[in-house]
């Protein structure tokens, strides 16, 4: 036997079975496309699924993107987002890479998610791909350009973010929530700069809020993005001291939104370091309504006791701040198991997640109140409706059926650990607030303490300095506005309007 010949034997066996092999592929996956065409996604799945797991680059290549077509198909966008984050994790080099992108920026769309599909894009989005991903459609790339700059500014990475959200169009539906954060960008203290171009970027600040207040319809989430913007407007005036402005912008917030509660307690604020005492108790007054019972706000109640101080009236302080010791002692006590280093955050986030029966009410729909933690249970929901679905339809009990549910479990241990963070982080800064606040009390009740003991070394009698004051009705806003006084019944139609008027305990002091 010639030496070509036994060369050719030696080959010929290793050959053919590759040469068959791939030719089986591209049978299942023509029969697997020809499903997925036809609409039977039961059947298309699990053949995606094996040719996933093959050799052949160019079979696997498409099967992994058709795979998460077809879990998004089935209304599975949980396991959709874990196929399409796999492919862009694979890098630019995988032939479906630029369709996955955009698989990926819709599933986060449909699951509002707003941790894992950031971050996954935000480490994606490299120099050397950026001239590739600027050919995706132009509400895509928008929407890429948004959730990067929230996760640059999460980072701290304030010019990157700034950068990004300013290449979001105006015609985009992200443009509302883009303008927002681009705003909290160039106002947050820690931006490069700072203090030498505070102007020009708080000017640039309030322009982009209102950008916001401007923008028309149809914009993602435009009422709660509004009510934000309003609220950031008011923060960036009052910090400049335009405290009229700042109480204007708090008083835009629509009574009963979402963020009202937060509106009432920067605006008591600001009406107060505007001197309008009564209008800072007023806000306070409809803060502490019935209505407002889960609020947690015991800041609220040092300012309430400082207005009061501020006019000499000190047994309104010391009601006050009874009332404050009354509320949010107990709150300090119950939350000290909660707050050390020991505690495991998937036990911090089983707290807030589960029906409350260990943490202070108020405190407890304060943290579900954090829109990343209530994004974290939304994302959990569907992660186990998926489990189920799966675990329970014609899937179940196959390998392909066991393995998606795997890969749910997880995103779902991924999930707990960044909602325990979340919740770890937010019942100790709970906890942290009621200590500092606490101390402020009792600073107050000191200060109080001693200016009484003033006044009696001085001989001044308060009470009768009060007796020979009057009370007048306060100015009316409008000629809408009709005057009522408040008689300790909360109309659910008069809250928000209250304005005080106050006695001034302070004796009148002889310049020298």
């Amino acid at each position: 036997m010639s030496r070509l010949l036994r060369l050719l034997v030696v080959l010929g066996p290793l050959a053919v079975p590759s040469v068959a092999l791939a030719q089986q592929d591209v049978g299942t996956y023509n029969r697997a496309l020809s499903a997925f065409n036809e609409g039977k996604l039961d059947t298309a799945a699990p053949l995606f699924a094996q040719l996933a797991e093959g050799e052949d680059a160019d079979v696997k290549g498409k099967a992994e993107f058709y795979l998460a077509q077809t879990f998004a198909k089935k209304d599975l966008p949980v396991a959709a987002f874990i196929s399409y984050a796999a492919i862009v994790n694979a890098g630019p080099k995988h032939p479906s890479y630029l369709k996955a992108i955009e698989g990926l920026v819709d599933m986060q769309q449909r699951l509002d998610e707003q941790n894992l599909i950031p971050s996954i894009l935000n480490q994606a989005y490299t120099d050397e791909v950026r001239d590739q991903w600027v050919t995706l459609p132009k509400e895509v790339l928008a929407r890429i350009n948004y959730l990067v700059g929230t996760a640059s500014q999460r980072r701290m990475r304030f010019e990157e973010s700034r950068s990004l959200l300013e290449a979001v169009p105006a015609d985009s539906r992200v443009y509302a929530k883009a303008r927002y954060l681009l705003g909290t960008v160039l106002a947050d203290p820690r931006f490069p700069g700072r203090p030498g171009e505070g102007e020009t970027l708080d000017k640039a600040a309030i322009a982009a809020f209102q950008a916001v207040l401007n923008t028309k319809e149809p914009q993602v989430e435009l009422p709660e993005t509004r009510e934000l913007a309003l609220l950031a407007l008011g923060r960036v005036h009052y910090r400049r001291g335009e405290y009229a402005d700042a109480v204007k912008a708090y008083e835009g917030v629509p009574r009963y939104a979402r963020f009202w509660d937060q509106a009432l307690f920067e605006n008591g604020f600001a009406r107060f370091q505007n001197e309008d005492f009564g209008g800072a108790l007023g806000s306070l007054q409809a803060l502490h309504a019935p209505q407002f019972e889960g609020a947690f706000q015991p800041e609220s109640w040092i300012l309430k006791a400082t207005v009061y101080y501020y006019s000499c009236l000190y047994d309104e302080v010391k009601t006050t701040l009874a009332a404050f010791d009354e509320r949010y002692g107990p709150m300090a006590k119950q939350l000290e198991p909660f707050t050390g280093e020991d505690v495991a955050p998937i036990n911090a986030f089983n707290l807030v997640s589960s029906e409350n029966r260990r943490l202070p009410r108020a405190v407890y729909l304060w943290i579900r109140n954090n829109e990343r933690i209530r994004e974290v249970m939304r994302t959990l929901s569907r992660v186990d409706q998926e489990k189920r679905a799966i675990s329970e339809g014609p899937w179940r009990g196959t390998p392909f059926a066991a393995q998606t549910v795997a890969s749910l479990e997880d995103i779902r241990t991924t999930l707990l650990q960044v909602g325990g963070t979340l919740a770890k982080n937010r019942i100790k800064e709970a906890a942290d607030n009621l200590r500092t606040f606490s101390d402020q009390a009792e600073i107050i009740r000191v200060q109080t303490a001693l200016d009484e003991k003033d006044l009696f070394s001085e001989g001044v009698d308060q009470k009768a300095l009060l007796s020979r004051q009057t009370l007048y009705r306060p100015k009316m806003p409008g000629a809408d506005y009709n005057y009522w006084r408040f008689q300790g019944e909360f109309w659910i139609d008069e809250i928000g309007y209250y304005q005080y008027t106050l006695k001034r305990g302070c004796p009148a002091r002889q310049e020298k």
